[in-house]
């Protein structure tokens, strides 16, 4: 098994000065600063293999933008190891940069005044792409994102899911083999998300692209993604498979059946998280059940009944809800 991806002990550590406030203390810290030590990333270590795509998990400010621009080579680690396609990723060699891209849904990297096609051309240029090779692939881009039609507008005037199309194209002409996104579908329709999850999944199945996506519309990680991993607190909580991570830090499951006649009191059996006439949605603990469905299939008359894992934002925001100590 080859890797595209390995960290070993990774550390970012960032000296931020600090100081209280008043006229006094900006005075003093004219003459002594104080600093604190931010971990932004903490001793993380984790592989990914070639051509699979893993989603990159946490909370605002738990270290995954930092980690992506690390593994980018826009950052130079503090301690630790990384290498992306056997390169060491701060040293920024032409032959590693030739082989990756870095997508950051909050940042343009298009010319904001010119036509996309005309930033399309620049990027031939830096990359010393075969003419014939970057029209295929430019054009075929294009057709699978449907941008046709807009591809000679100047981007100020695309709208903002337009505009991450055009990001994206720009991003892949020159076909990386790894692809870093950090949040590629932040702030877009959910017809404009569904689009570019299918672009990318295309591109993984049809280079052999190894990708490391970052997300917090937890739909790009459930079509993308079967393994993730959750960095929280600078330190990886959890790595392995989505299902793997609903089973180990979800504590309820959802009951929802549907009854007969209408029964007026439905607590003693657990949460009601919903109630829509006839059909009723419970939320019980997870070793409790089957208990549960045992005593609802005898107590009532119940035409049907469903048993599942709460729904996946629910596990995630629990997961993100673990305080620093406990990480």
């Amino acid at each position: 098994m080859s890797l595209a991806v390995n960290v070993s002990s990774l550390t970012k550590h960032y000296q931020v000065p600090e100081r209280e406030a008043g006229l006094k203390a900006a005075a003093q810290g004219l003459f002594k600063r104080r600093y604190r030590t931010v971990k932004a990333v903490d001793d993380i270590s984790f592989q990914i293999p070639t051509g699979e795509v893993v989603g990159f998990l946490g909370p605002n400010g738990a270290g995954k933008t930092t980690t992506l621009k690390m593994l980018s080579g826009l950052l130079h680690p503090t301690g630790g190891s990384a290498s992306v396609l056997d390169f060491e990723p701060f040293r920024r060699s032409h032959d590693f940069l030739r082989q990756i891209t870095l997508v950051m849904g909050n940042r343009n990297q298009l010319s904001w005044d010119l036509p996309a096609l005309d930033s399309f051309d620049l990027q031939r240029a830096i990359y010393g792409l075969h003419a014939d090779e970057f029209k295929k692939t430019r054009d075929e881009f294009i057709e699978i994102l449907e941008v046709g039609s807009l591809v000679k507008q100047p981007v100020r005037n695309l709208s903002l899911g337009e505009r991450m199309k055009m990001e994206i194209i720009g991003a892949l002409l020159h076909k990386p083999k790894v692809l870093f996104l950090d949040e590629p579908t932040i702030g877009l329709d959910v017809t404009m998300q569904k689009r570019i999850r299918t672009f990318v999944a295309e591109y993984n199945q049809r280079y052999g692209a190894t990708v490391l996506l970052t997300s917090h519309y937890m739909a790009d990680v459930e079509a993308l993604c079967k393994r993730v991993v959750v960095i929280h607190h600078g330190k990886i909580l959890f790595d392995g498979n989505l299902s793997a991570l609903v089973e180990r830090f979800s504590a309820f499951k959802t009951v929802a059946f549907t009854l007969t006649d209408s029964a007026s009191d439905l607590t003693p059996f657990g949460e009601v998280a919903a109630r829509d006439g006839s059909r009723v949605t419970l939320r019980v603990p997870k070793e409790k059940a089957s208990e549960v469905t045992s005593r609802l299939l005898t107590s009532l008359q119940v035409e049907d009944l469903t048993v599942e894992a709460l729904p996946i934002e629910d596990v995630i925001a629990s997961v993100f809800a673990i305080p620093k100590e406990a990480a």
